[in-house]
């Protein structure tokens, strides 16, 4: 059986909840992804937050990134866990319709799952239905 803790990206930064979008954007391109866990200071999960989510969420309503903190944009959150089955992975994200899921381990965010790791791990037929759920209007 495969589980997510086989495909997915380990050592996984979090921005704080309290730092400003600017900070998490500047964040995102030092570490060359699309996307960042929030987490709070208790060192839990509280949310993702994405580039498009600072873009679409924020700039384009007029604020100001670097007023604006993090979790002012954790909205609902999906995680599964490190021991699901690759096919429940799927499912979460496909039913969500969401391209990046965390991956929690007892209470605690031990990776991520992107598109790319979908893409190294799985066969093309699972690729493929994974496409066509994500981006089906």
């Amino acid at each position: 059986m495969t589980t997510a803790r086989d495909i997915m990206t380990a050592g996984v930064q979090c921005v704080d909840q309290n730092e400003s979008l600017l900070d998490a954007a500047r964040m995102m391109r030092d570490l060359n992804v699309g996307s960042l866990p929030i987490c709070g200071l208790d060192n839990r999960l509280h949310g993702i937050i994405t580039d498009r989510d600072i873009v679409i969420r924020c700039i384009a309503d007029g604020r100001d990134p670097a007023e604006m903190s993090a979790e002012e944009l954790a909205g609902h959150l999906h995680w599964v866990n490190a021991d699901d089955d690759v096919t429940d992975v799927l499912k979460t994200m496909e039913d969500n319709r969401i391209r990046r899921v965390p991956v929690i381990d007892d209470h605690r965010l031990v990776g991520m799952i992107s598109e790319a790791d979908l893409a190294q791990h799985l066969d093309e037929h699972q690729i493929a239905e994974f496409v066509e759920h994500i981006y089906a209007r």
